[in-house]
């Protein structure tokens, strides 16, 4: 009789166990951080703002940092991974002659405050006059579907449920104008992920697949923001989006002016040629 009371006992304690392995987070979950919300904090914030046309002193010095995430709520990516996630960002901007350099920024520095005048503080402590802002919005979902698996144990058969998981995440940078408090341009991008699994990986493969999906997401908005980027030279020409004017230090060349210079050399060099064989 004792020795069935321990088995009973034994055995619930194991079936509690291997319960515990299994995520109790099945369900719909989302990890956000809004731009707007971040920016225009209430009405009258958002009434006071004025449109003006920006003026850029080229080449522009540029920060790039994550929106906090919303309700202030602990970061959905950590910090590390932002950091990774904005060096990927980083080599769309770095390509462009008419920017100065870029800074990474780390989204604590502006998790302290919100608004402009926070954005124009954080510009003013790394120098920058342009600010790369990159929200995001993931989706995870896991649903119990009919893919359970029976594990044998030393109690008897045990089941375990199958589900069906997917990542959906979308990202966006917006590039602001930090003195005009305009929005130069903006870019965005998208990735969904799905994968099958036993309800005891769960909790593994969504933290797996939302750091995937950030940086597949994070790939897809730099391939925008380098058309973007592009085309921003045109757009102040053609849709006058902006006023131009130019640092002391700045030609404005870039690689297209080192390929004239070295095309004026070749020329020279010919002509000379031509004037030693006249003689």
């Amino acid at each position: 009789m004792t020795f069935r009371i321990y088995m009973a006992v034994f055995s619930l304690l194991f079936l509690a166990s291997c319960s515990a392995l299994v995520s109790q987070k099945t369900g719909q979950r989302t990890k956000a951080s809004s731009l707007v919300d971040y920016l225009y904090p209430d009405e009258q914030s958002r009434e006071a703002h004025q449109p003006q046309i920006p003026v850029l002193t080229l080449p522009v010095k540029v920060g790039l940092a994550f929106v906090p995430s919303k309700h202030w709520q602990h970061d959905g990516i950590q910090s590390k991974d932002q950091i990774e996630l904005l060096d990927k960002v980083k080599r769309s901007f770095s390509q462009y002659d008419y920017i100065d350099h870029i800074e990474v920024i780390p989204s604590t520095y502006l998790t302290g405050g919100q608004g402009f005048i926070t954005l124009e503080q954080v510009a003013r402590l790394y120098d920058v006059d342009v600010m790369a802002l990159v929200s995001y919005d993931q989706v995870t979902q896991s649903v119990e579907n009919n893919a359970a698996v029976l594990y044998w144990t030393i109690v008897g058969m045990y089941l375990i449920p199958g589900n069906e998981n997917s990542v959906q995440t979308f990202v966006d940078t917006a590039v602001f104008d930090v003195k005009s408090r305009t929005m130069l341009f903006r870019a965005p991008g998208i990735n969904k992920l799905d994968k099958r699994t036993t309800a005891i990986g769960v909790d593994d493969t969504l933290s797996e697949k939302s750091l995937q999906g950030f940086h597949l997401a994070v790939e897809d908005m730099s391939k925008n923001l380098d058309a973007e980027l592009a085309r921003f030279k045109t757009r102040v020409k053609e849709e006058k989006i902006a006023k131009i004017q130019h640092s002391e230090n700045y030609s404005g060349g870039g690689a297209m002016g080192l390929f004239l210079l070295l095309c004026g050399l070749a020329l020279l060099k010919i002509r000379a040629g031509f004037n030693k064989r006249a003689r």
